[in-house]
């Protein structure tokens, strides 16, 4: 079936999935919604078909539309895909995909209400056939002994910020910074790579706003740390890794995986990734979409996947309060 498609947010990464869900046949973009009437225009002008416009989120979520893909600031996530829910709406929200446990347990409670339903969190790189073929590398290796994921790229709104403004990105009202936008990718692949860790660590760079700009997570489990290093305020080169004994899995971005290497250490280094879609989020589309249309053959796969996103919420809250960030979502 053809999925009738709405969206929350009219940016760049808006517009990507759109194109990457185009581009996999299972969806027709149908509505969007813009606090703005003439920024909502713009974005539908973009593509072909009758797209309906509208300012008011609970209208566009009550026209009919099958899915919706949510990509407002953080904040915001939990009532939309809440409203989304309870009209009968499958969610895809960008990560990350609430703001704290809280709010993630409401939705859990939700979906259980409506049960024909289904939530995703759009952390596109797990679902890339470049990083199956790491977690197959990797449940290959006879000994772990630890891994270092560095996503840290300097943001487009990093110069704003410097200059005095508050970006939404980088701001805590937003539930937004380093560890929400960028280092739920790492934690993402840590997670599912090697489950939930024993306990958690961050060290975080602050910004004026109370905020991170940049920051190291340490995950530890019984016999070894994962550590993570990631920001927006500086571009790292630094590729990532995961540790055997001799033998050492080489990823050149944990968020991007262009290339993914197995060395085993006695002069034999192996490529085992591919060159993967132009656009980096059609592998999502069509999962979410295969999810959507198969509930029936694909039960277990899509509750191990919300089973993830729960986990990678849990620590993602541990980790922001062990650094002393607060987000006004905290409060309700």
């Amino acid at each position: 079936m053809t999925l009738q498609l709405g969206i929350i947010g009219t940016n760049w990464i808006t517009k990507m999935f759109v194109e990457a869900a185009h581009i996999t046949g299972d969806y027709q973009l149908k509505a969007v919604y813009s606090r703005r009437m003439e920024s909502g225009q713009t974005f539908a002008d973009n593509f072909s078909g009758d797209i309906e416009v509208y300012t008011d989120v609970n209208d566009m979520l009550t026209s009919g539309i099958d899915v919706v893909y949510i990509a407002s600031p953080n904040s915001l996530h939990f009532i939309q895909a809440a409203i989304a829910i309870r009209n009968g709406v499958h969610v895809i929200v960008e990560k990350s995909a609430v703001a704290n446990t809280n709010e993630f347990e409401q939705l859990y409670s939700l979906l259980r209400e409506h049960p024909q339903v289904r939530f995703f969190e759009a952390a596109r790189h797990i679902q890339q056939d470049n990083f199956k073929a790491l977690e197959t590398c990797v449940n290959s290796m006879e000994h772990i002994s630890g891994a270092t994921f560095v996503y840290e790229k300097y943001s487009s709104r990093f110069d704003a910020y410097l200059a005095g403004e508050e970006p939404n990105v980088l701001s805590p009202k937003f539930a937004a910074g380093a560890l929400a936008d960028l280092g739920v990718y790492p934690l993402y692949a840590a997670i599912k790579l090697f489950g939930l860790p024993n306990s958690q660590h961050y060290f975080a760079t602050k910004l004026r706003n109370g905020g991170d700009g940049r920051g190291v997570a340490i995950l530890r489990y019984q016999d070894f740390d994962v550590t993570l290093i990631f920001g927006k305020g500086a571009n790292s080169y630094l590729h990532s890794e995961v540790l055997g004994l001799r033998d050492t899995i080489l990823i050149s971005n944990i968020a991007e995986l262009e290339e993914v290497k197995y060395n085993d250490g006695q002069g034999q280094e192996k490529v085992i990734s591919k060159p993967g879609p132009a656009n980096p989020m059609v592998d999502e589309a069509a999962t979410f979409a295969r999810l959507i249309n198969q509930p029936s053959e694909t039960e277990a796969e899509y509750q191990d996947l919300l089973l993830l996103s729960q986990r990678v919420n849990h620590v993602l809250t541990a980790l922001r309060m062990d650094a002393g960030i607060v987000f006004p979502n905290d409060k309700k």
